[in-house]
């Protein structure tokens, strides 16, 4: 089971790349989207109906307190896994992170809090340098995954694109 765990979104600010988050993390193997912050029930809507249209069986929600959630999760005997550019290298622990099979993947928003690099198991750096949440939850997944996401199936919807040189092909379930 891999989450992922949105901290500080800011409801105006943040829209765009919260929801980017969310759809990279359903499209690239996650399970579950956990969302905190400033509650946006618009963005949780438009996320549902992706997956609605596309398939899959990714979930999303809100919590009130990250810091709640990553606790009750730890004492589910989960490891927590801090996507930042201030971790330990991602190639230096990529054996071990594979062998994670219940891990909460938290990745900032707004200013993270010392609190978050204090509870999580890994501080994993996926460059040194600024980079976005989405390009650290993609690089991270691609690792984890062995690039196997990239051919993941997803089961129900009614939308499927079809690979193509030019255009849009895009099938009708």
């Amino acid at each position: 089971m891999l989450k992922v765990l949105r901290l500080g979104h800011r409801r105006e600010r943040d829209k765009r790349i919260t929801t980017h988050v969310a759809l990279a993390a359903r499209a690239l193997g996650s399970d579950e989207f956990i969302l905190t912050g400033e509650e946006d029930e618009k963005l949780l809507d438009n996320v549902r109906d992706v997956v609605d249209r596309f398939g899959g069986s990714f979930t999303i929600k809100y919590s009130e307190s990250w810091e709640e959630t990553v606790k009750k999760f730890k004492q589910g005997k989960g490891k927590v896994i801090h996507l930042t550019m201030y971790g330990e290298r991602i190639q230096d622990l990529e054996k071990k992170i594979k062998k994670i099979e219940n891990a909460l993947i938290i990745v900032g928003g707004e200013k993270v809090p010392g609190k978050a690099y204090e509870l999580a198991d890994y501080n994993i750096a996926v460059t040194n340098q600024p980079h976005s949440e989405v390009s650290a939850l993609a690089i991270f997944l691609d690792r984890y995954h062995n690039g196997e996401e990239l051919g993941f199936e997803f089961q129900g919807g009614n939308i499927e694109i079809e690979p193509s040189e030019s255009g849009k092909e895009v099938r009708k379930k």
